[in-house]
């Protein structure tokens, strides 16, 4: 990180959680009105956080702006705007198809199993290591897929079958992440010594 202040990387993962009120307001107003200009800043504004999440892993590894700001607020973005959005689709509205209940119960179940792992792991070891799952990152981009097609309405175009085969999927790489990611705060949790039996005095 530069002494100068805050990394580029930093700044652009900022714009993004930015962005997430103003996405979330502007799928409430598309929702009570059905103005189509609502639905078309709401697409932008998640495309442009989507696309920036990228963008902001690019400079951090490409230019060492890898920070510990970094490792919380990038994670943090991204579950800000995925559970917004799947909660707000999740609504039945005139103008919009909805995500599948359980699908996002699936997404709201994981996080919350994770975050109150890694409390424990944090509380218990001191340190949590987060190792990146391809599992993961294809849940990450499946979901947002699935918003996509809420947003575009391909769910109408394609049929509620051909979306509800893509939720499922998403579904299943959710959890199927989420268990790896248990898997791998157990084993963190089975390492420290604090997990062995008490020695008796």
């Amino acid at each position: 990180m530069s002494a100068s202040g805050m990394t580029t990387a930093n700044k652009v993962t900022i714009v993004r959680i930015l962005l997430i009120p103003f996405f979330v307001v502007e799928v409430l107003y598309y929702m009570k009105t059905g103005n189509d200009i609502h639905r078309m800043f709401a697409i932008v504004a998640f495309a442009t956080a989507s696309i920036c999440d990228g963008v902001d892993g690019y400079i951090a590894r490409r230019f060492n702006q890898k920070s510990e700001l970094g490792a919380i607020l990038d994670p943090l973005a991204d579950k800000l705007l995925l559970v917004s959005a799947v909660v707000l689709l999740s609504l039945e509205a005139s103008h919009l198809g909805s995500i599948p209940l359980w699908l996002t119960v699936t997404i709201i179940g994981r996080d919350l199993v994770l975050l109150i792992g890694l409390v424990v792991i944090q509380m218990t070891v001191g340190k949590v290591k987060v190792r990146p799952r391809m599992l993961g990152k294809t849940a990450t981009v499946l979901q947002m897929l699935c918003v996509l097609s809420i947003l575009f309405k391909c769910d109408r175009a394609l049929g509620e079958g051909v979306f509800l085969m893509g939720a499922a999927v998403a579904a299943f790489c959710t959890g199927g992440s989420g268990l790896l990611y248990v898997l791998d705060g157990m084993k963190q949790l089975s390492a420290h010594p604090t997990s062995s039996p008490a020695a008796e005095q």
